[in-house]
């Protein structure tokens, strides 16, 4: 792909020509098939590897298909810590943040350092917002430590059950994501109107990750409350009045 060699596969095409083209750096894409790709070989052996990409790139940019695809792996472990939960956003999310930033010509230290939180966050929200589909196929993915924390077993999530500790487990990881999306770094960088314009086309997914947020406040952290199901129809005017204000 970097040698001017690509397979002769219409989607590792494409992937070359996005590369020739923006220039990506081989280090993201890498990440991504480091942390994801090879866990879809397990499950799609005859996939080639760009393919895999393709599909992780494909699923990142899906909010339902996140809730599927966004496993660590597919032997439905759970994630050890908050932190390796980060890690694996980091690696996954945050490299699709960078390579847009490239694709988008932005240059700039305070937005990678921008992508690298949001990317976190939506991690952490993604795997929040699939907890009831994972716990109707008896999964559970919340880092373990979090949940020895408060004293709360796997069994209490497939059960659904609402008592306080599982609130307070879904509360710490919440704002774990919220502190991502408050960062300092988030408010810094070039005020240029072209600037402006393409950070917000990447980051305003920042708006989407806030209103889950707020929504799942509302319920006190009911991670099961069928209100966190529903969509947002007034999402696509706070998107438009945040774009109006030049504002994420």
């Amino acid at each position: 792909m970097y040698c001017d060699s690509p397979p002769h596969q219409p989607v590792a095409f494409e992937l070359w020509k996005a590369v020739k083209k923006h220039n990506l750096t081989k280090r993201w894409l890498m990440r991504i098939i480091d942390e994801r790709g090879l866990k879809y070989a397990q499950a799609v052996p005859e996939l080639t590897v760009w393919c895999r990409v393709a599909l992780n790139l494909w699923s990142s940019c899906s909010s339902r298909l996140s809730v599927h695809y966004s496993e660590k792996n597919l032997d439905d472990k759970a994630y050890r810590s908050i932190q390796e939960l980060e890690e694996y956003a980091e690696n996954t999310q945050s490299s699709l943040l960078y390579l847009t930033l490239e694709v988008l010509g932005v240059k700039d230290l305070h937005a990678d350092h921008a992508a690298s939180h949001i990317g976190k966050a939506q991690g952490i929200v993604t795997c929040l917002r699939a907890t009831p589909y994972h716990s109707s196929r008896r999964q559970v993915l919340l880092p373990m430590d979090v949940c020895a924390q408060h004293g709360v077993s796997q069994e209490d999530f497939l059960r659904r059950n609402q008592d306080k500790s599982v609130r307070d487990v879904v509360y710490d990881i919440a704002s774990q994501a919220h502190l991502h999306l408050k960062h300092p770094c988030l408010l810094r960088g070039p005020s240029t109107e072209v600037f402006l314009r393409k950070r917000f086309l990447l980051f305003f997914r920042r708006v989407s990750l806030e209103d889950y947020l707020k929504k799942i406040q509302r319920v006190d952290f009911d991670i099961f409350h069928p209100s966190l199901q529903q969509k947002n129809t007034l999402l696509p005017l706070s998107l438009y009045i945040q774009s109006w204000r030049k504002r994420y």
